[in-house]
């Protein structure tokens, strides 16, 4: 186990171990894109990171952890402090798992107390310690992460080269997407070609494509500890009831019910 900074390099795919476990306290960070020749299990027991892929983004809450197989391309960002656990597990380890259909792609999974603990517990492993010592709380570690409830927080990426600058500014900014009418004004393209962008890169309607940006939004401001009042504001809504009806409408539940 290395408990570690943002500023230590550190590459797994160095290491003899089949099991590698990192944890770290993080602050502003962007991990910039990469990839590793082993698969990786990311999460956050305190605090919130994004995901980024070539072509989508992720939103992680502390309920939440992301499986990452080898060799995709990723970008781990945090804008406040983290609290950063990273396993990553040789691929012959899990080689024979085969019930276990999630691993061969990416997903986010709901993270229960059981699995959270887990992921602990292995975070501060020894990179040393010998399997025999490691194969109990493994096999106990694949049948939590096989019953993980995969959860839809992804948001598809645009890559028409005319957002290119537009989205850059909306990353560093961090500011909710404008309506139609702005957003066309602001591209200088019509509202119909942007729409049509979007349906095509995205596989949904600029609209709907900006809901579900404010909700991984909200979700990544409460998870940072900001109020309903404050994320309300943030992401523009009328009212704070306006944003508790329309995440209960996307979520199921309302924000505190889904941050407790």
């Amino acid at each position: 186990m290395a408990f570690i900074t943002g500023e230590v390099p550190f590459n797994p795919d160095t290491l003899p171990a089949k099991v590698v476990g990192i944890a770290a306290d993080v602050g502003q960070h962007d991990s910039g894109l990469h990839q590793h020749q082993m698969a990786q299990l990311l999460f956050a027991p305190k605090g919130c990171m994004t995901i980024s892929l070539e072509d989508q983004q992720s939103v992680l809450p502390p309920t939440r952890a992301a499986w990452i197989p080898p060799g995709i391309n990723h970008r781990a960002i945090m804008r406040n402090v983290v609290s950063y656990r990273s396993i990553y597990f040789s691929p012959s380890l899990y080689a024979d798992l085969n019930q276990i259909a999630a691993l061969d792609r990416i997903q986010i999974l709901s993270v229960n107390s059981l699995l959270s603990a887990l992921i602990e517990r292995m975070a501060f492993w020894s990179w040393d310690m010998p399997s025999q010592e490691q194969s109990t709380l493994l096999a106990l570690f694949w049948q939590e992460l096989q019953l993980a409830k995969p959860e839809l927080l992804s948001l598809p990426l645009p890559k028409d080269p005319r957002l290119s600058t537009w989205w850059q500014q909306l990353e560093v900014g961090h500011t909710p997407p404008p309506p139609l009418n702005i957003m066309a004004k602001n591209i200088g393209a019509s509202e119909k070609t942007i729409s049509r962008i979007f349906s095509r890169d995205t596989g949904m309607p600029y609209q709907q494509w900006r809901q579900q940006w404010r909700l991984l939004a909200a979700i990544e401001f409460l998870a940072e500890g900001k109020s309903v009042s404050a994320t309300a504001f943030l992401l523009d809504f009328s009212s704070d009831s306006a944003f508790i009806s329309f995440f209960r409408q996307h979520i199921g539940e309302t924000p505190n019910q889904f941050m407790r």
